[in-house]
């Protein structure tokens, strides 16, 4: 699947308007950049880093703690629905340095 990332929660790692390549159901491991469905609004997805994997499910950070409106497992705990693994970011193919 595709997924376009909006907000700046993953900073520096990903930016508003990459584009990812999400390989639902793949295998998950610590420091991965995974896609979740956002608890209490499963229509929502969210892209995030799986901190670890307890009893109750995924611990999801943000990159980027200080991004305004971030959310992530020290909002709602841990996640149990996640969609899939990121394996590629392919748009934009460059990044102009800043």
């Amino acid at each position: 699947m595709r997924v376009r990332v909006e907000g700046d929660s993953m900073r520096p790692a990903l930016l508003p308007g990459d584009w990812l390549l999400v390989r639902r159901g793949a295998a998950v491991r610590p420091g991965d950049i995974v896609v979740a469905r956002l608890p209490g609004d499963p229509e929502r997805l969210i892209v995030k880093r799986a901190g670890w994997r307890g009893a109750d499910g995924w611990w999801l950070e943000s990159d980027n703690q200080r991004a305004p409106g971030r959310r992530d497992s020290w909002d709602f705990g841990p996640v149990t629905d996640i969609v899939g693994r990121v394996v590629l970011r392919y748009w934009p193919p460059r990044r102009r340095a800043r």
